[in-house]
Protein backbone atom coordinates (compact mmCIF):
# COMPACT_ATOMS: atom_id res chain seq x y z
CA UNK A 1 0.00 0.00 0.00
CA UNK A 2 1.03 3.40 -0.80
CA UNK A 3 0.02 5.94 2.42
CA UNK A 4 0.64 9.69 1.93
CA UNK A 5 3.59 10.75 3.46
CA UNK A 6 1.77 14.03 5.56
CA UNK A 7 -0.67 11.29 7.44
CA UNK A 8 1.65 7.64 7.58
CA UNK A 9 5.45 8.20 7.43
CA UNK A 10 8.01 5.17 6.82
CA UNK A 11 9.12 4.93 10.32
CA UNK A 12 5.79 5.18 11.81
CA UNK A 13 4.22 2.27 8.92
CA UNK A 14 7.42 0.21 10.34
CA UNK A 15 5.74 0.16 13.69
CA UNK A 16 2.11 -0.19 12.62
CA UNK A 17 3.28 -3.38 10.47
CA UNK A 18 4.31 -4.72 13.96
CA UNK A 19 0.94 -4.00 15.30
CA UNK A 20 -1.41 -5.08 13.02
CA UNK A 21 -1.51 -9.17 14.13
CA UNK A 22 -2.26 -7.61 17.54
CA UNK A 23 -5.62 -5.48 16.99
CA UNK A 24 -8.82 -7.45 18.88
CA UNK A 25 -12.37 -6.47 17.90
CA UNK A 26 -14.01 -8.41 20.67
CA UNK A 27 -17.62 -7.37 18.87
CA UNK A 28 -18.25 -9.44 15.40
CA UNK A 29 -20.18 -7.86 12.24
CA UNK A 30 -20.94 -11.37 10.81
CA UNK A 31 -21.94 -14.88 12.16
CA UNK A 32 -18.57 -16.34 11.79
CA UNK A 33 -15.94 -17.13 14.49
CA UNK A 34 -12.48 -14.82 15.62
CA UNK A 35 -10.56 -17.58 14.11
CA UNK A 36 -12.75 -20.69 12.94
CA UNK A 37 -14.62 -19.19 9.84
CA UNK A 38 -18.11 -21.85 9.94
CA UNK A 39 -19.88 -21.18 6.76
CA UNK A 40 -19.49 -23.27 4.36
CA UNK A 41 -18.39 -21.50 0.79
CA UNK A 42 -17.85 -18.25 2.67
CA UNK A 43 -14.86 -16.31 1.47
CA UNK A 44 -12.14 -17.12 4.07
CA UNK A 45 -8.71 -15.74 4.81
CA UNK A 46 -6.15 -18.37 6.23
CA UNK A 47 -4.47 -17.25 9.41
CA UNK A 48 -2.15 -19.46 11.28
CA UNK A 49 -2.01 -23.51 12.63
CA UNK A 50 -1.74 -24.48 16.05
CA UNK A 51 -1.64 -28.09 17.41
CA UNK A 52 -4.47 -30.63 16.82
CA UNK A 53 -6.35 -31.22 20.28
CA UNK A 54 -8.69 -33.89 21.30
CA UNK A 55 -11.85 -32.51 20.14
CA UNK A 56 -11.09 -30.56 16.79
CA UNK A 57 -13.14 -31.55 13.67
CA UNK A 58 -10.24 -33.82 11.71
CA UNK A 59 -11.65 -32.36 8.53
CA UNK A 60 -9.75 -29.20 10.05
CA UNK A 61 -6.63 -30.94 9.85
CA UNK A 62 -4.24 -29.26 7.48
CA UNK A 63 -2.37 -33.52 6.18
CA UNK A 64 0.47 -31.50 3.89
CA UNK A 65 1.33 -29.84 7.17
CA UNK A 66 1.22 -33.07 8.99
CA UNK A 67 3.27 -34.77 6.39
CA UNK A 68 6.14 -31.85 6.94
CA UNK A 69 5.70 -31.81 10.58
CA UNK A 70 5.18 -35.50 11.71
CA UNK A 71 2.34 -33.55 13.87
CA UNK A 72 -1.21 -32.75 13.00
CA UNK A 73 -1.83 -29.50 13.48
CA UNK A 74 -5.36 -27.84 12.36
CA UNK A 75 -5.77 -25.01 10.43
CA UNK A 76 -7.31 -21.31 11.96
CA UNK A 77 -9.06 -18.78 9.53
CA UNK A 78 -10.30 -15.40 9.91
CA UNK A 79 -13.13 -15.06 7.96
CA UNK A 80 -13.16 -12.04 5.90
CA UNK A 81 -16.75 -10.77 6.82
CA UNK A 82 -15.61 -11.01 10.01
CA UNK A 83 -14.80 -7.26 11.61
CA UNK A 84 -15.71 -4.19 10.74
CA UNK A 85 -13.67 -0.60 12.67
CA UNK A 86 -15.52 2.10 12.40
CA UNK A 87 -13.36 5.23 12.91
CA UNK A 88 -16.05 8.53 14.04
CA UNK A 89 -13.84 11.91 13.72
CA UNK A 90 -14.79 14.72 15.09
CA UNK A 91 -13.87 17.58 12.96
CA UNK A 92 -15.28 20.28 14.79
CA UNK A 93 -13.22 24.06 15.27
CA UNK A 94 -11.95 23.00 18.54
CA UNK A 95 -9.60 20.19 16.84
CA UNK A 96 -8.09 23.22 15.10
CA UNK A 97 -6.15 23.94 18.15
CA UNK A 98 -2.54 23.39 18.96
CA UNK A 99 0.70 22.93 17.79
CA UNK A 100 0.39 20.34 15.76
CA UNK A 101 -3.31 20.77 15.49
CA UNK A 102 -5.05 18.30 17.12
CA UNK A 103 -7.16 17.32 13.70
CA UNK A 104 -3.57 16.52 12.48
CA UNK A 105 -2.62 14.48 15.22
CA UNK A 106 -6.51 12.46 15.21
CA UNK A 107 -6.26 12.27 11.08
CA UNK A 108 -2.81 10.36 11.53
CA UNK A 109 -4.13 8.00 14.22
CA UNK A 110 -7.77 7.42 12.31
CA UNK A 111 -5.47 6.46 9.14
CA UNK A 112 -3.05 4.18 11.19
CA UNK A 113 -6.05 2.49 12.99
CA UNK A 114 -7.55 2.24 9.70
CA UNK A 115 -4.29 0.67 8.20
CA UNK A 116 -4.18 -1.98 10.74
CA UNK A 117 -7.79 -2.95 10.06
CA UNK A 118 -7.38 -2.71 6.34
CA UNK A 119 -3.99 -4.94 6.40
CA UNK A 120 -5.25 -7.84 8.85
CA UNK A 121 -8.60 -8.63 6.46
CA UNK A 122 -10.88 -6.62 8.45
CA UNK A 123 -13.11 -3.42 7.35
CA UNK A 124 -12.80 0.26 7.53
CA UNK A 125 -15.77 2.95 7.69
CA UNK A 126 -15.08 6.70 8.50
CA UNK A 127 -17.73 8.83 9.97
CA UNK A 128 -16.90 11.94 9.56
CA UNK A 129 -19.17 13.83 12.46
CA UNK A 130 -19.97 17.32 12.15
CA UNK A 131 -22.91 18.92 11.77
CA UNK A 132 -24.61 20.10 8.14
CA UNK A 133 -26.54 22.99 7.70
CA UNK A 134 -29.48 21.25 6.37
CA UNK A 135 -29.63 19.42 9.53
CA UNK A 136 -27.98 16.37 10.80
CA UNK A 137 -24.54 15.09 13.16
CA UNK A 138 -22.81 13.12 10.05
CA UNK A 139 -21.40 15.46 7.48
CA UNK A 140 -20.05 11.97 5.56
CA UNK A 141 -20.48 8.51 6.45
CA UNK A 142 -18.18 6.26 3.53
CA UNK A 143 -19.21 3.27 2.64
CA UNK A 144 -16.98 0.40 4.41
CA UNK A 145 -13.77 -0.08 2.60
CA UNK A 146 -11.58 -3.37 2.51
CA UNK A 147 -7.98 -3.90 0.73
CA UNK A 148 -5.49 -1.55 -1.01
CA UNK A 149 -8.23 0.43 -2.78
CA UNK A 150 -10.13 1.24 0.20
CA UNK A 151 -6.90 2.21 2.66
CA UNK A 152 -6.23 4.86 -0.77
CA UNK A 153 -10.13 5.78 -0.04
CA UNK A 154 -9.62 6.27 3.47
CA UNK A 155 -6.66 8.33 2.89
CA UNK A 156 -8.35 10.83 0.54
CA UNK A 157 -10.82 11.00 2.96
CA UNK A 158 -8.84 11.97 5.58
CA UNK A 159 -7.01 13.99 3.32
CA UNK A 160 -10.05 16.43 2.89
CA UNK A 161 -10.83 16.57 6.95
CA UNK A 162 -10.27 19.78 8.33
CA UNK A 163 -10.92 21.40 11.70
CA UNK A 164 -14.58 23.96 11.14
CA UNK A 165 -17.78 23.88 12.58
CA UNK A 166 -19.54 22.63 15.46
CA UNK A 167 -20.70 18.51 15.97
CA UNK A 168 -22.92 17.01 18.25
CA UNK A 169 -20.97 13.96 18.98
CA UNK A 170 -23.27 11.87 20.81
CA UNK A 171 -25.96 12.33 17.81
CA UNK A 172 -22.92 11.55 15.65
CA UNK A 173 -22.59 8.30 17.56
CA UNK A 174 -26.39 7.16 17.98
CA UNK A 175 -26.43 8.21 14.01
CA UNK A 176 -23.55 5.51 13.47
CA UNK A 177 -25.15 3.03 15.20
CA UNK A 178 -28.70 3.39 13.79
CA UNK A 179 -27.21 2.68 10.40
CA UNK A 180 -25.04 0.14 11.49
CA UNK A 181 -26.57 -3.32 10.21
CA UNK A 182 -23.54 -5.56 12.15
CA UNK A 183 -21.62 -4.77 15.63
CA UNK A 184 -18.10 -3.98 15.32
CA UNK A 185 -15.34 -1.56 16.54
CA UNK A 186 -16.47 1.72 17.14
CA UNK A 187 -13.71 3.82 17.42
CA UNK A 188 -13.84 7.72 18.31
CA UNK A 189 -11.64 10.04 17.49
CA UNK A 190 -12.07 13.57 19.31
CA UNK A 191 -11.33 15.96 22.20
CA UNK A 192 -15.12 15.15 23.89
CA UNK A 193 -15.14 18.83 24.56
CA UNK A 194 -18.42 18.03 23.81
CA UNK A 195 -21.62 19.66 25.56
CA UNK A 196 -23.89 16.63 24.87
CA UNK A 197 -24.35 13.13 26.48
CA UNK A 198 -21.58 11.67 24.94
CA UNK A 199 -20.92 8.89 27.30
CA UNK A 200 -25.02 7.99 26.82
CA UNK A 201 -24.67 7.64 23.31
CA UNK A 202 -21.82 5.34 23.97
CA UNK A 203 -23.59 3.28 26.30
CA UNK A 204 -26.52 2.35 23.66
CA UNK A 205 -23.48 1.42 21.34
CA UNK A 206 -22.40 -1.16 23.58
CA UNK A 207 -25.81 -2.13 24.12
CA UNK A 208 -25.92 -2.86 20.04
CA UNK A 209 -23.22 -5.18 20.43
CA UNK A 210 -20.67 -2.64 19.46
CA UNK A 211 -16.64 -3.28 21.03
CA UNK A 212 -15.83 0.68 22.14
CA UNK A 213 -12.65 2.72 21.50
CA UNK A 214 -12.23 6.01 22.67
CA UNK A 215 -9.36 8.47 21.64
CA UNK A 216 -9.04 11.93 23.26
CA UNK A 217 -6.63 14.06 21.65
CA UNK A 218 -5.43 17.13 23.34
CA UNK A 219 -3.38 20.26 22.54
CA UNK A 220 -0.56 20.56 25.31
CA UNK A 221 -1.72 24.42 26.16
CA UNK A 222 -4.54 22.68 26.85
CA UNK A 223 -3.35 20.37 29.84
CA UNK A 224 -0.79 22.90 30.79
CA UNK A 225 -2.13 26.60 30.06
CA UNK A 226 0.33 29.41 29.80
CA UNK A 227 -2.83 31.98 30.76
CA UNK A 228 -2.17 34.90 33.17
CA UNK A 229 -4.14 38.32 33.49
CA UNK A 230 -7.21 39.43 31.73
CA UNK A 231 -8.62 38.43 28.47
CA UNK A 232 -11.75 38.12 26.13
CA UNK A 233 -12.31 34.56 25.35
CA UNK A 234 -13.71 33.98 21.87
CA UNK A 235 -15.82 30.07 21.16
CA UNK A 236 -14.12 28.77 18.09
CA UNK A 237 -17.21 26.39 17.40
CA UNK A 238 -20.55 29.20 18.95
CA UNK A 239 -18.55 32.34 18.34
CA UNK A 240 -19.63 33.26 21.66
CA UNK A 241 -17.50 35.77 23.81
CA UNK A 242 -16.68 36.19 27.42
CA UNK A 243 -14.53 38.01 29.91
CA UNK A 244 -12.20 36.36 32.13
CA UNK A 245 -9.60 37.33 34.73
CA UNK A 246 -7.14 33.97 34.69
CA UNK A 247 -5.05 33.79 37.70
CA UNK A 248 -4.17 30.84 39.93
CA UNK A 249 -7.40 30.04 41.05
CA UNK A 250 -8.88 29.89 37.97
CA UNK A 251 -5.93 27.68 36.45
CA UNK A 252 -6.90 25.34 39.17
CA UNK A 253 -10.59 25.54 38.71
CA UNK A 254 -9.86 25.01 34.83
CA UNK A 255 -8.05 21.81 35.66
CA UNK A 256 -10.20 20.30 38.02
CA UNK A 257 -12.74 20.19 35.47
CA UNK A 258 -10.46 18.57 32.09
CA UNK A 259 -9.65 16.34 35.32
CA UNK A 260 -13.30 15.30 35.60
CA UNK A 261 -14.09 14.92 31.88
CA UNK A 262 -10.89 12.55 30.96
CA UNK A 263 -11.90 10.41 34.44
CA UNK A 264 -15.74 10.05 33.40
CA UNK A 265 -14.47 8.83 30.17
CA UNK A 266 -11.68 6.59 31.69
CA UNK A 267 -14.19 5.18 34.38
CA UNK A 268 -16.81 4.71 31.55
CA UNK A 269 -14.66 2.92 29.55
CA UNK A 270 -13.66 0.88 32.69
CA UNK A 271 -17.41 -0.31 33.22
CA UNK A 272 -18.63 -1.22 30.25
CA UNK A 273 -15.01 -3.07 28.90
CA UNK A 274 -14.07 -0.08 26.62
CA UNK A 275 -11.14 1.16 26.07
CA UNK A 276 -10.04 4.36 26.62
CA UNK A 277 -6.26 6.17 25.15
CA UNK A 278 -5.22 9.64 25.15
CA UNK A 279 -2.50 11.72 22.71
CA UNK A 280 -1.39 14.94 23.22
CA UNK A 281 -0.52 16.83 19.34
CA UNK A 282 3.15 17.17 20.26
CA UNK A 283 3.80 13.75 21.40
CA UNK A 284 5.26 10.33 18.77
CA UNK A 285 2.17 8.86 17.88
CA UNK A 286 3.82 5.13 18.15
CA UNK A 287 3.19 4.79 22.22
CA UNK A 288 -0.22 5.90 21.37
CA UNK A 289 -1.13 2.88 18.85
CA UNK A 290 0.68 0.71 20.99
CA UNK A 291 -1.24 1.47 23.72
CA UNK A 292 -4.97 1.75 21.42
CA UNK A 293 -3.52 -2.07 19.73
CA UNK A 294 -3.41 -3.29 23.50
CA UNK A 295 -6.67 -1.61 24.24
CA UNK A 296 -5.50 -0.42 27.25
CA UNK A 297 -7.70 2.30 29.83
CA UNK A 298 -4.94 5.16 30.54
Amino acid sequence: MAPSATLLDPEFMRELEALKRRLEVRARSGAAGDLAARRRGGSAEFQEHRAYEPGDDPRRIDWMAFARRGEPVVKLFRAEEDAIVRLVLDVSASLGQGDPQKIDVSRRLAAAIGYVALTSSQRAQLAIARERPSGGALERLAPARRGRSGFVALLRDLDAASAAGRADLGAAIEDVVLRSNRAGLLVVLSDFFDPGPVTHALGRARAAGHDVALVQIFARGELEPAFDGDYTLVDCETEGTVEVTVDAAAVSAYLLRLAGLVEELRGWARTHGASYVRAVSDEPLEGVMRRFVAREVD
